[in-house]
């Protein structure tokens, strides 16, 4: 009964802190609009944006973005209509049932008390790292609901094996939701068959169904990926696209007096370096600057001054996996094998640490976490024994991680927004609201492409109808990171604004640039402000 209403009480707040305010912050970015659009678009036409029928990866920004996303936001844009609440639901309630299913797990498991099936899940309510990609239109987070509830049923299925299919749905839809899955899953799903060889064969036929089963459900993916999408977004932001590196072997190289001997090649190759920027990747993951200070550098993907765990969590992962590894079973391998391949898809990139790419490492950290917080007070109560020391102990726990934990939401809605004002699309929704009231007016809008992919986010907010756009607009090619763009559809162009030369360009139109676009003296119409009180736009009538 006691862990009953604990679970309920945790299920209550993981809710508020994933639904509170979700409609308005922090602002819609462009990735977001992009999965609105498209999924509107195929509800109005049966195409993307970009004229393609029901696809598995949507073109979006040529990226080809996985497709799963898109289809659970469709019936909430269906439901409640193009909108920010439409975009972000399906996010939130993954948020709120992967809390739900860790405690399935924890307890499915059976390596502690119900002490730690309540705590496991608690820690991971108040995690930076989860609220932070749980209140979006992140891919990222339904694909590690999907990783944790395939590893739950696998557990399941140790005692049913009828639960090996549904492990095996799971894991396969997890590989249709984000493209680092694709790497996490299997190296995850070959880590259980190595651990669990001898229970997954002992039952071949749930084996053999369920190896059929999701190959059938793969079968759409491997055609897909074998056309080259999947490569395309990894020849953008793969390691193997940093060309630093081999400018690196060349430069080693040069520096050896035979520069095409034997030593030369062997220590300086592709091979070596390229396993050694790997490591250093991999690595950055478990550092504690990242870990417990600062986060990620990028600021879209933080709060000012918080790591992606909070302080309290290092000692507790110290103790335990000192625990974990004393008393070493196949259910704390896989936790082990599990962190240890959770960086893997983030460190294959050139920008690391990377919280979005690694966000299936919470899951890991805060089974370990909440273990050694329990060790922790068990080793309290053995050094102690009085009750009243003991809860002593428990009570200023609880200051330091009640402590913490406000103070990251403190940063989280009161500083993030004004501290990282282009962190998201701030001002885009306000100024789109007021260029709709008098853009009849105008032969020409012109938009400063100053702000990340403006044009969907036009297209978002305006509801400007698929059938139109769809085949009306070109994408531009990819830039170096492997995006692109649409530069106008309808009277809307976005560019770089080069006021006087936009002027005489464009005449008897709405110039929408940046405070630095825009020099003094003009006649500014309009500032257009964002929710954080950030002026992002000026509006000029030329």
């Amino acid at each position: 009964m006691k862990t009953k209403v604990l679970l309920i009480l945790i299920l209550l707040l993981v809710t508020v802190l994933r639904f509170w305010q979700l409609g308005d912050y922090p602002a819609l970015n462009a990735d977001e609009a992009s999965i609105g659009y498209d999924a509107y678009s195929l509800i109005q036409t049966g195409k993307d944006q970009h004229g393609n029928p029901w696809p598995i990866s949507f073109q979006s920004f040529n990226d080809y973005k996985p497709g799963l996303l898109v289809y659970l936001v469709l019936p909430f844009v269906k439901t409640l209509g193009l909108n920010v609440w439409a975009v972000r639901v399906p996010g939130a309630l993954a948020g709120v049932g992967t809390v739900l299913v860790l405690y399935l797990l924890v307890k499915q498991l059976k390596i502690g008390n119900w002490k730690l099936e309540i705590m496991a899940p608690a820690l991971l309510v108040i995690s930076p790292w989860h609220i932070h990609f749980s209140r979006g239109g992140w891919e990222v987070n339904v694909a590690t609901f999907f990783i944790t509830s395939g590893l739950l049923f696998f557990f399941k299925s140790l005692k049913n094996s009828k639960y090996l299919v549904v492990s095996c749905t799971l894991f396969v839809l997890s590989l249709y939701t984000y493209h680092a899955a694709r790497i996490i899953t299997p190296l995850l799903v070959f880590g259980l068959l190595g651990i669990y060889s001898k229970e997954i064969f002992k039952n071949k036929k749930s084996l053999v169904v369920s190896a059929v089963i999701g190959l059938f459900l793969l079968m759409p993916l491997i055609k897909e990926t074998s056309g080259g999408s999947f490569f395309s977004r990894v020849q953008g932001v793969g390691i193997f696209a940093d060309q630093g590196i081999i400018s690196r072997i060349q430069e080693q190289r040069g520096e050896h007096e035979n520069h095409v001997g034997l030593p030369s090649i062997i220590l300086h190759n592709k091979i070596v370096n390229y396993s050694l920027a790997f490591l250093e990747n991999w690595g950055k993951h478990f550092w504690g600057e990242f870990l417990f200070l600062s986060g990620d550098d990028i600021q879209r993907n933080r709060a000012p001054e918080t790591g992606q765990l909070y302080l309290f969590q290092l000692i507790a992962l110290v103790v335990g996996l000192w625990f974990m590894v004393k008393k070493l079973n196949k259910k704390f391998l896989v936790i082990s094998y599990w962190l240890l391949v959770s960086p893997v898809a983030a460190a294959l990139t050139f920008q690391s640490p990377h919280a979005l790419r690694s966000q299936n490492m919470v899951i890991p950290l805060t089974i370990i976490s909440a273990y050694g917080l329990l060790k922790f007070f068990d080793f309290i109560r053995y050094i102690f024994g009085k009750r009243i020391l003991v809860l002593g102990v428990w009570c200023m726990v609880f200051g330091i991680v009640a402590l913490e934990s406000s103070r990251y939401l403190h940063m989280y809605w009161v500083h993030m927004a004004k501290e990282y004002p282009y962190s998201s699309q701030y001002g885009v929704k306000e100024l789109v609201a007021y260029v709709k009231e008098i853009s009849g007016k105008f032969d020409r809008i012109i938009v400063t492409d100053r702000y990340d992919q403006p044009y969907v986010l036009f297209l978002f907010y305006l509801k400007y109808p698929p059938e139109k756009f769809q085949n009306k607009h070109t994408l531009t090619s990819r830039d170096n990171f492997g995006f692109s763009t649409v530069r106008e559809f309808a009277n809307f162009k976005f560019e770089s604004i080069k006021f006087n030369e936009t002027r005489e360009n464009y005449p008897n139109s709405l110039i929408i640039g940046t405070e630095e676009e825009i020099p003094e003296g003009v006649n500014v119409i309009k500032d257009i402000y964002g929710t954080n009180g950030f002026r992002y736009f000026r509006v000029v009538e030329n």
